[in-house]
């Protein structure tokens, strides 16, 4: 049943616009008393949504997967409690019968699999919702990873990719979150990057791509490809045996080196960022193999992310700026990256951003039982949810894939140091853009000289922002609480004009329907009323 069109549709719609409703019913019944024990039912109703959420993806599979784990990466829309319920949201489904797995590949290949290999495992070794990998031998007896579609994948996410369009449509209509994200873009970024995943021969390009880049560089592999046997929906490849990245049994039972193996995975990732502008879009534990001999495996190239010439010299700004403690070069490359919208309080984000350097060099952010930690993230999602800043959907994936990454590290090495491993990466990436362009004028010469005698022109202004803490925390403090009570009466008052809406509407279908039309005169006038109501409301 899961996978009838009309229903999956159904299920996905009605749930948004039930959390929609219960969203809007909660903020109006607590208008102008958010109290803490108000928040704790805040809580406890986004986590119950987080809950039902995960439990519908679960069962239906396909896009609903993927977007909760991207949605577990967005702090600055998802209220805390909901991204804590879906953390670790996993792509793993029942395995379909085999005999199904073996029609699509004789439909593929034309021929019966028997002509092509020897032997073919009797499950699935992994199995997610779009394909399903099974090992097998090839006549020559060379082994392999033999990736088949799933039976109907592609109608599932037609269905959900029209399902999604829905419930962005409501959410431009009827939430805030247009601020902070351009919904069309993200829903033209996630077709592209998602959609990729459904043609295998672009997987094949894409590792092929990569092996080419990291060739050289000791300790990494990249899979074999076989061309010959691979098609839309099947892709054979070499068979690798190893575990995943995070198993640390498998790396004490074989004697390897924890931080050496995350110092050379975050320089494998850095590399990706920094040279070419391709990265893996989905750098989970298990796409990341470990050979015994402590080798780094990268499978898994269907979902590969972009970043343009111009984007990589605004992170070279912000890496420069984070690097040399310039925070306002920071934000001057998060503007240059549309992080940043007009009438932003770089004052306040250059402090936000200085105290989160400045709490990572210290390791207060390893000690989490730390109220002072706790009150700085707190603070930044606030920030976040406050001030214009949005997150461009060109970068939407790049973020879910550092979260991911990022996870992957300090499971293998909860003390790793990013910036010391990034530092002397960033700095040879700085000079070689510069040298391979023939450029390092006047300007370069003046920002870095500015930026290597940062911490010494920081000196008397952390002086003065000692002094002036209590101060600033007070006015922050102030404007947020303001800023806060602006934001619900806004968002209490556009979501009921919004619903009052859909509900006029209706009316109006029923009437035409039924023809009725004392009532459709009445529905009609409620609609235009409301929308007049909705756009005026800012």
């Amino acid at each position: 049943m899961n996978q009838v069109t009309y229903l999956r549709i159904y299920r996905i719609v009605s749930m948004a616009i039930r959390f929609y409703l219960q969203i809007s019913l909660f903020q109006r019944r607590n208008r102008g008393k958010w109290t803490p024990v108000v928040e704790q039912r805040w809580n406890e109703l986004v986590t119950r949504q987080a809950k039902e959420y995960k439990e519908l993806a679960l069962k239906l599979g396909g896009l609903m997967i993927k977007l909760g784990q991207f949605l577990s990466t967005r702090a600055d829309i998802m209220p805390p409690s909901f991204l804590a319920e879906l953390e670790g949201l996993t792509d793993r489904v029942p395995s379909v019968p085999r005999k199904d797995i073996i029609e699509v590949m004789e439909q593929e290949w034309n021929v019966e699999h028997n002509n092509y290999l020897d032997e073919l495992s009797d499950q699935a070794i992994a199995s997610a919702s779009i394909g399903e990998v099974f090992k097998g031998r090839l006549k020559n007896g060379t082994e392999v990873a033999v990736k088949v579609q799933r039976p109907g994948t592609d109608r599932i996410i037609r269905a959900d990719f029209q399902a999604m369009r829905i419930v962005i449509w409501l959410a431009k209509k009827f939430t805030p979150f247009t601020k902070q994200v351009d919904f069309d873009q993200l829903y033209v970024e996630m077709t592209e990057t998602i959609g990729a995943e459904l043609n295998f021969v672009r997987e094949l390009q894409n590792g092929r791509s990569f092996a080419d880049r990291f060739a050289e560089m000791n300790g990494v592999h990249i899979p074999v490809y076989y061309d010959e046997y691979t098609t839309r929906r099947v892709l054979v490849m070499e068979w690798i045996e190893g575990a995943r990245i995070t198993d640390i049994s498998f790396i004490e039972e074989h004697g390897l080196n924890r931080h050496e193996i995350s110092e050379r995975l975050f320089i494998l990732f850095l590399e990706q960022v920094l040279y070419g502008g391709q990265f893996h879009a989905d750098p989970h534990g298990g796409n990341i193999l470990l050979k015994p001999d402590g080798t780094i495996v990268l499978i898994d190239f269907g979902m590969i992310g972009t970043i343009s010439e111009r984007d990589s010299q605004a992170i070279l700004l912000i890496a420069e700026g984070i690097l040399f403690k310039n925070y306002e070069q920071v934000l001057d490359g998060l503007e240059d990256l549309r992080f940043l919208l007009p009438n932003a309080d770089r004052d306040l984000l250059a402090d936000a951003v200085e105290r989160l350097v400045a709490a990572y060099e210290s390791n207060e952010l390893m000690q989490m039982d730390s109220f002072v930690v706790e009150r700085l993230l707190k603070d930044m999602q606030d920030i976040v949810r406050t001030q214009p800043v949005q997150l461009p959907a060109e970068f939407a994936f790049f973020g879910r894939a550092t979260s991911i990454f990022v996870g992957v590290l300090h499971v293998l090495d909860p003390k790793v140091d990013l910036f010391a491993l990034a530092r002397p990466r960033v700095l040879e990436w700085a000079s070689t853009k510069r040298e391979g362009k023939g450029i390092f004028g006047k300007e370069d010469v003046f920002r870095w000289i500015l930026n290597s005698t940062g911490p010494a022109r920081a000196f008397p202004k952390k002086i003065i922002n000692f002094l002036d803490e209590p101060e600033r925390i007070r006015h922050y403090l102030e404007n947020k609480e303001g800023r806060e009570r602006e934001h619900q009466r806004n968002l209490q008052s556009r979501m009921f004009a919004g619903i009052f809406s859909l509900v006029s509407f209706s009316g109006i279908s029923l009437s035409v329907w039924f023809w009725h039309e004392p009532f459709l005169w009445v529905s009609s006038v409620f609609f235009v009323g409301s929308l007049w109501a909705f756009r005026a409301i800012r």
